[in-house]
């Protein structure tokens, strides 16, 4: 695509970012067969193709951004899809961020549109907060049809029945490993899922700790800053990553670090993005270069720890067992193994391109793995999107539960607490976290959400 930007104008980092992503686009159009809101709405400025006619437009003319692209914007889901399928490695994730920030900085949204985003920003990032208005949302929940607004019905709507109780497993400290110590790692803890589910934290600590993992929750831990980077409020979300990247470089000089363990694929793409975000921070640079370079998905470095899942992910068959994981210990229906669908979340396969190893742990631990149609196309969630959205995310979800449960599933597994919160939202058919059902295997307890659900014994036996 040719440009036409000023020296001036490329004197900016961001805005010369944005022109060699723009420059490496062909107007081939593949994205569109991959982009969800194409998929439903069928506009072409719904598409990543169209979005970037806009974007260039708004950062060439240096202009105000105005309603018609604030609007194809914001249905944007930062999925990433398009990213996969461009054959010319346009980088959208970057343009699209830069846009947001150009949004933020030269629009003024309607005042709703304001409050919505203020009080998002203000809660989710903060566990006490966000519990604080889960239980007002729960008390609301009857009248929700009464709301003005869809976006405050799907706000109440989305809060769960019950709220976990303060406390769990996952206070800061340090957290030793069972017998030899083989790495040492820093766990980020999250924010909303500290609050939705306390028993993916809990089952990550339980199953690193056993296969060898000191684990350092620091104190100064925060949120990774996703939230409000993808509303392009820069200066908050930089505040946030430099405290985190500030805590775990201390932990590195304290002790060593091996690596920082994410299990919310949403956290893990912007934390593995720090390194982009702070590239002309004379002060940071480096620090937040090194904390990209040490994050991993827990998935990634569970493959790393097993023997018998080479560095892609890919089941070495030659392997008789996995460090305990033994497919005779996975609790078996009467039509044969467990059969889990696993939903890789957007974040997780296009983000950060980590698509092997989740499938490939489960297959071994011994349950039957099955994919959707489509399994590219976002569920809809896209962390606050199905706040924001909620009549695009409805039809996105509705797409997603179709081809996940044709697959006639006992469990649904996922990688990230939004896509997990979506999907259980609309299906009776349990949803856990992957990494529960690998500590299941290896000998921890059984997923609460799965609650009575008989797969064909009362009990799953321990792993050796």
């Amino acid at each position: 695509m040719q440009t036409n930007f000023t020296d001036a104008q490329l004197a900016d980092p961001d805005t010369a970012r944005s022109n060699e992503i723009l420059r490496a686009c062909v107007h081939c159009g593949f994205c569109t067969a991959t982009c969800p809101t194409y998929q439903v709405l069928g506009d072409e400025l719904d598409s990543p193709r169209g979005r970037i006619y806009l974007i260039k437009d708004m950062l060439e003319n240096d202009r105000p951004a105005d309603e018609k692209t604030v609007k194809h914007i914001d249905r944007c889901l930062s999925c990433l899809a398009c990213m996969t399928t461009c054959p010319s490695g346009v980088h959208y994730q970057h343009l699209v961020d830069h846009a947001r920030a150009h949004i933020e900085q030269t629009y003024r949204r309607p005042f709703m549109d304001r409050a919505l985003r203020w009080t998002l920003a203000r809660i989710l990032p903060y566990p006490g907060r966000f519990r604080l208005a889960l239980m007002g949302a729960k008390l609301g929940r009857p009248f929700a049809r009464l709301m003005p607004d869809p976006r405050l019905r799907a706000m109440l709507a989305m809060a769960p029945a019950t709220v976990p109780k303060v406390g769990g497993k996952d206070a800061p400290g340090i957290i030793p490993a069972e017998g030899e110590r083989k790495k040492r790692v820093v766990l980020m803890t999250g924010c909303a899922q500290r609050v939705l589910d306390q028993d993916i934290n809990a089952a990550t600590i339980r199953l690193l700790t056993r296969l060898g993992c000191e684990i350092v929750i620091p104190q100064e831990m925060g949120c990774c800053g996703a939230l409000v980077h993808h509303m392009g409020q820069t200066d908050e979300s930089h505040a946030a990553a430099a405290k985190n990247i500030s805590a775990w470089r201390a932990v590195e000089r304290d002790g060593g670090l091996d690596a920082i363990v994410i299990n919310t694929s949403g956290c893990g793409t912007t934390v593995k993005d720090y390194g982009h975000m702070f590239r002309t921070d004379d002060r940071l640079a480096e620090d937040a270069r090194r904390i990209s370079e040490l994050t991993v998905d827990v998935t990634e470095l569970l493959a790393e720890l097993l023997p018998g899942t080479d560095p892609i992910g890919h089941l070495n068959e030659a392997a008789e067992d996995i460090a305990g994981i033994d497919a005779a210990h996975v609790e078996e229906s009467s039509d044969g193994p467990v059969r889990v669908a696993y939903h890789s979340a957007c974040s997780l396969q296009h983000g950060q391109k980590v698509t092997a190893h989740p499938k490939a742990l489960l297959k071994r631990a011994g349950f039957e793995v099955v994919e959707p149609k489509d399994p590219h196309l976002c569920c809809g969630s896209a962390g606050t999107y199905n706040l924001m959205q909620p009549e695009i995310s409805a039809k996105l979800k509705a797409r997603k539960l179709e081809t996940l449960e044709a697959k006639s599933p006992q469990i649904i597994a996922a990688g990230n607490i939004g896509c997990m919160v979506q999907i259980a939202s609309g299906t009776s058919i349990p949803v856990v976290h992957t990494v529960e059902l690998i500590d299941w295997a290896t000998g921890g307890p059984r997923p609460s959400k799965l609650g009575s659900a008989d797969f064909g014994v009362e009990d799953m036996p321990r792993a050796s």
